[in-house]
């Protein structure tokens, strides 16, 4: 009697997963062809291979996962049509901290204090426009300034 040994069905994430691990390997000609059925459409004769790969990346999850919320989409579209109307977007104020708090953070061994102005930062008697130039500044690296300094919320506590 023979044994039939069934192979499981590859999960969506497993196809995805080695579709994605194939992209970079994939000479043009087959990103082409995969552009076509995932757009039903022929990529632009100047669209360069580095930048076809990140698109079908997106592409492919996309159609796997679903796209954008509809409330994002949106959102897109009215920023779009505001743009090619020269209407200045409306943006929500960003919520500032109060006047004198004051954010401490330690970084290769030095402690780095910062405190909020009414209009700015001041750190080491010096004013800046925002966290991220201090970050720079400390770090020497690019940074997001909320993050250095423990802003960011998480998501938990962003839907309170």
């Amino acid at each position: 009697m023979q044994s039939k040994i069934t192979q499981a069905k590859p999960t969506r994430q497993q196809t995805v997963d080695r579709l994605l691990d194939q992209l970079p390997t994939m000479k043009r000609a087959e990103l082409l062809k995969l552009w076509r059925s995932l757009f039903d459409r022929e990529a632009g004769p100047q669209l360069r291979r580095e930048t076809m790969i990140p698109i079908l990346a997106y592409r492919i999850q996309e159609k796997a996962y679903g796209g954008l919320k509809e409330s994002t989409a949106r959102k897109l579209r009215e920023l779009a049509e505001d743009h090619l109307n020269g209407r200045q977007p409306v943006v929500q104020p960003m919520l500032r901290p109060k006047i004198g708090t004051r954010y401490v953070r330690e970084h290769a061994g030095k402690l780095h204090e910062v405190t909020v102005l009414e209009a700015g930062y001041e750190y080491n008697n010096k004013t800046y426009r925002n966290l991220s130039e201090i970050a720079r500044f400390i770090t020497g690296t690019k940074w997001s300034g909320p993050a250095f300094f423990g802003q960011r919320r998480s998501k938990k506590e962003a839907i309170r």
